[in-house]
């Protein structure tokens, strides 16, 4: 079954905490750590141990919500680019594994991109009403410089995935946590010199061939896949049915891949409800949060795409389309 969840964006408790318990959610999506408690005092701890990710999730816990997952990891580049210092990375990412593990956290959301991440030419292109939303228009880029590291070719990543897969899936199987792969954003290939390679539904296939482990899988994220294909339900059901939906993204946008805005959840290209019912349809089990929304006049969003408004509107979207797939909840 599909589950509602909402991202933590504070790194300490928070109001908002309390109102996504008000109207209904029951999971969180967390952040590490990283500015939770007073370093100068625990030097020795780092945001992926133990200690710190057992703090945060007691204060998360105390709001009346379940940690369901990780949307956050270690430093990574250099293992995503096989350079020195992924043996210390992947300790690192190791230890976020054992950690979620023994707290009984079930899903990392982690990706592929490296060096350049999530990706925006604007974050005040007008939309409904004159909302603000994201914007990639891909000519403004087109002509960009090479990063620092220059060209980076895709088959060095894939194969730079298939070891970073060999050596951290036995710790995720170990821990009970499951990795939720997420595509690149926008995902498109090349961006300055840096190919990505976790853009089209073959590229998703690819991954779960690499490593047909149980804790291998996918984090479903519709604004990035809905850029994939014209048939969205169609492979949500092809993965679902096969148990590799770990998470989901719930976001809508307009456009293609190299020229797209970000939209409300009710005015997108997707069919949500048909998405959801997917999920359904092919017995899904994951909690779905929804991301990327609209800055509402007289809004502001501290994180770009996150305002307080705009997300009430989409988790009360979505919580209708929920009670309409799978019936009202009597927990909430």
């Amino acid at each position: 079954m599909i589950e509602l969840a909402e991202i933590l964006l504070e790194p300490r408790p928070d109001p908002f905490w309390k109102t996504l318990r008000q109207i209904g959610v029951e999971h969180a999506v967390g952040v590490l750590p990283r500015n939770f408690f007073d370093w100068r005092e625990t030097r020795s701890d780092l945001p992926w141990d133990y200690t710190p990710l057992a703090l945060y999730k007691e204060q998360v816990e105390k709001a009346g919500l379940t940690l369901s997952v990780i949307e956050d990891n270690p430093p990574m580049d250099c293992i995503r680019l096989g350079k020195p210092g992924r043996e210390e990375e992947l300790e690192h990412f190791c230890t976020l594994l054992r950690s979620m593990g023994r707290l009984g956290i079930p899903v990392l959301c982690y990706n592929w991109m490296a060096l350049l991440g999530w990706l925006r030419t604007s974050t005040a292109a007008r939309g409904r009403g004159g909302a603000e939303v994201a914007e990639y228009e891909h000519r403004v880029l087109a002509d960009a410089p090479p990063t620092s590291e220059g060209s980076v070719a895709a088959e060095a990543l894939w194969e730079n995935l298939r070891s970073f897969l060999a050596r951290v899936l036995p710790v995720a199987e170990e821990a009970s946590v499951r990795l939720a792969m997420h595509p690149d954003d926008p995902p498109l290939s090349p961006i300055r010199g840096i190919d990505r390679i976790m853009v089209s539904v073959e590229a998703f296939e690819r991954l779960l061939e690499l490593a047909p482990s149980e804790a291998n899988g996918i984090t479903l994220c519709q604004g990035n896949f809905t850029l994939f294909t014209d048939d969205l339900p169609g492979v949500i059901r092809s993965f679902g049915e096969r148990g590799r939906i770990f998470f989901v993204h719930f976001r809508d946008v307009r456009g293609t891949a190299d020229s797209f805005v970000e939209t409300f959840h009710d005015e997108g290209r997707t069919d949500m409800l048909a998405c959801l019912r997917a999920y359904r349809d092919a017995g899904v089990d994951a909690v779905l949060r929804t991301d990327h929304t609209p800055t509402l006049e007289g809004d502001s969003a501290s994180v770009t795409a996150y305002s307080n408004q705009g997300r009430l509107f989409a988790i009360g979207y979505a919580t209708g389309l929920l009670e309409a797939v799978y019936g009202r909840s009597e927990t909430t």
